[in-house]
């Protein structure tokens, strides 16, 4: 579940653009009631699929971008202000990072000091592959709150995510300050180790303390992470479709247990390897040529085909069409 104030932030934009909101809500499973009460707190995969059909509506295609670039910061509410009021960047994070499960349970914040900074973004009980939206919104305003919180135009180091673009937008880098990288294995940015130093405008000690023990307690009233397995396995399968052959070795050490271990936690829920591996194939393969930028060739070696011919041959058992009738017929 998540506090919802993306949907909010979204639906704002669009009853400002004039576009009938009800029946959009209606299709991804919200309706106006939940939207227009801010303590109701609405499920992550509704939210995504949100994001989705306000893009469409908008011709927004960076829509999760743009809501980043242009929203108010303080509406976040109490991460914001948790955040504002710490003294160093390093501290602000480590509070994001610890307390983001409060406004979005599936997000998981990571940060960890090396021979850079890194803020990382991952996903716990939802597909990683169902979104892109939501996790661009959320890595553009981690960088923005950088800039904001210390009044300096930090750069990145690098700045990647793991869904695909056909092509790099401009406006991203010229926001970025340096290459945004797509179809990466990782959702994160990377600024200089001595970033964390770096004190905060608005740092103010006394409150910070007040904050801390309201998000500890909100953090306390939150439901124990249900992550489901088969979204663990899909996400692990995800981030390593494109370097070919998907081994479930791998797929199990990835998630800290052995093949056998993985292959009875799965039997015990009626699931089967090969078919989350197809299943998966199968929705990607959908979305990417959603993307007419996108060629075929390149689906193909995104999702793990050798072959152009491997993947027609299989993108017709799943649907009964080509890739290039599905995208003729405009079905998708």
């Amino acid at each position: 579940m998540a506090q919802g104030g993306l949907s909010r932030l979204a639906v704002a934009r669009l009853e400002n653009a004039g576009v009938a909101v009800a029946p959009l809500l209606k299709r991804v499973g919200l309706t106006p009631e939940l939207i227009a009460d801010p303590e109701e707190r609405l499920s992550v995969q509704s939210q995504i699929r949100l994001l989705d059909e306000a893009a469409i509506a908008l011709k927004d295609d960076c829509l999760g971008f743009t809501l980043a670039r242009d929203f108010e910061p303080r509406e976040i509410g109490l991460l914001y202000y948790v955040m504002a009021s710490s003294q160093t960047l390093g501290d602000a994070l480590k509070r994001v990072a610890r307390y983001s499960r409060i406004t979005n349970e599936a997000l998981v914040f990571g940060y960890r000091e090396g021979n850079t900074l890194i803020v990382s973004l991952s996903y716990s009980g939802v597909p990683r592959h169902s979104d892109r939206h939501q996790i661009e919104f959320c890595l553009f305003a981690a960088l923005r709150f950088c800039r904001l919180l210390t009044g300096q135009n930090i750069v990145p180091q690098h700045f990647t995510m793991a869904h695909h673009r056909s092509e790099t937008i401009s406006e991203m880098v010229r926001f970025v300050g340096t290459k945004v990288e797509f179809g990466s294995d990782k959702d994160e940015l990377a600024l200089n180790v001595d970033a964390h130093e770096l004190p905060l405008i608005h740092a103010d000690p006394y409150l910070n303390d007040l904050l801390v023990k309201n998000c500890e307690a909100a953090l306390a009233n939150r439901r124990v992470d249900t992550t489901q397995l088969r979204t663990r396995v899909e996400n692990a399968i995800a981030s390593v479709l494109p370097h070919g052959r998907v081994l479930v070795e791998d797929v199990a050490r990835s998630l800290g247990m052995s093949e056998r271990t993985l292959a009875r936690k799965l039997s015990d829920e009626r699931l089967n390897f090969t078919e989350i591996l197809q299943q998966l194939r199968r929705d990607l393969a959908v979305r990417y040529l959603d993307d007419p930028k996108l060629h075929v060739s390149k689906i193909a070696w995104l999702l793990g085909f050798h072959e152009v011919s491997a993947f027609t041959h299989a993108f017709r058992r799943w649907t009964g069409k080509t890739p290039s009738q599905m995208r003729t017929a405009g079905a998708y």
